[in-house]
C-alpha cells in the first residue's frame, strides 16, 4: 500500500493586481512590497518543517514567493508550469466592475460558475481543474511517504480544496484563498484529504 504524501499548499503573496481586484491569469505580476514581507514570513514559519522538495509555478508571484521558502529550508525550488494560475484569455488585465460592465453575459457565466464556460482564449474550470488534480497527483506521487510544498495561485487552491472536501465546481466558495496561508492536504492514489486551512498566524 501507497504511504500518504503530505502536502502544504500555498498561494502566493500579495501583488498589486490583487489590491485592484485585476485578473492576472497567466499573466506574470510579481508581488508587491506586502507579497515579498509575507513570503518572507512563510519561509520563517516553514523553516522547522521536514521537506523533500518545493514545487511552484513558474509565474514570478508564485515562484519568488516559493524561493522564500526554499531559501529557509536549505533546497532548491523546481518550476511546474501546469501549477499556473486559470488561464482567463481576454479577461486578463481587467477588472472584475469592468467585465461586469462590458461584457455582462460572460460575467454572468463566470460568477455562476458555470463549469463549461471559458473566456475567449482562456480555458474551462473542467479542464483547469483536469490540469490541477493531475499534476498534483504526479507529483505527490513521487514522494510517498514525504512532505512537499507546492505553490502557485489562487484558483489551484480553489481547485484543490473542492477536491479535497468534496466540493462541485459550482458550490458557492464558502472558505478563504488568502495569500500566503498554509493549508495542509494528504494524498493517497484515492485522492486528497483536508488537514487544516487558512493558517495565517505567520502573517501577524
Amino acid at each position: 500500500m501507497t504511504e500518504a504524501t503530505r502536502l502544504i499548499v500555498v498561494r502566493h503573496g500579495e501583488t498589486a493586481w490583487n489590491v485592484d481586484t485585476r485578473i492576472q491569469g497567466q499573466l506574470d505580476i510579481g508581488l508587491n512590497a506586502t507579497g515579498e514581507r509575507q513570503a518572507q514570513q512563510l519561509g520563517e514559519a516553514l523553516a522547522d518543517e521536514t521537506v523533500a522538495a518545493v514545487y511552484a509555478s513558474d509565474l514570478s508571484r508564485a515562484w519568488n514567493t516559493a524561493r522564500a521558502v526554499a531559501g529557509s529550508l536549505g533546497i532548491e525550488v523546481i518550476a511546474e508550469p501546469r501549477l499556473r494560475e486559470r488561464a482567463f484569455g481576454q479577461f486578463e488585465g481587467r477588472t472584475f466592475a469592468d467585465i461586469e460592465a462590458n461584457s455582462p453575459d460572460d460575467a454572468r457565466r463566470w460568477r455562476t460558475r458555470d463549469p463549461e464556460f471559458a473566456p475567449a482564449g482562456g480555458e474551462s474550470l473542467i479542464v483547469f481543474r483536469e490540469r490541477v488534480t493531475a499534476v498534483v497527483a504526479e507529483l505527490s506521487a513521487r514522494h510517498p511517504g514525504e512532505q512537499v510544498v507546492l505553490v502557485a495561485h489562487g484558483g489551484v487552491m480553489d481547485v484543490l480544496y473542492r477536491a479535497a472536501t468534496g466540493q462541485a465546481l459550482q458550490a458557492p466558495r464558502t472558505w478563504h484563498l488568502g495569500n500566503a496561508a498554509i493549508n495542509r492536504l494528504l494524498w493517497t492514489p484515492q485522492g486528497l484529504s483536508l488537514v487544516g486551512w487558512g493558517d495565517i498566524a505567520h502573517l501577524g
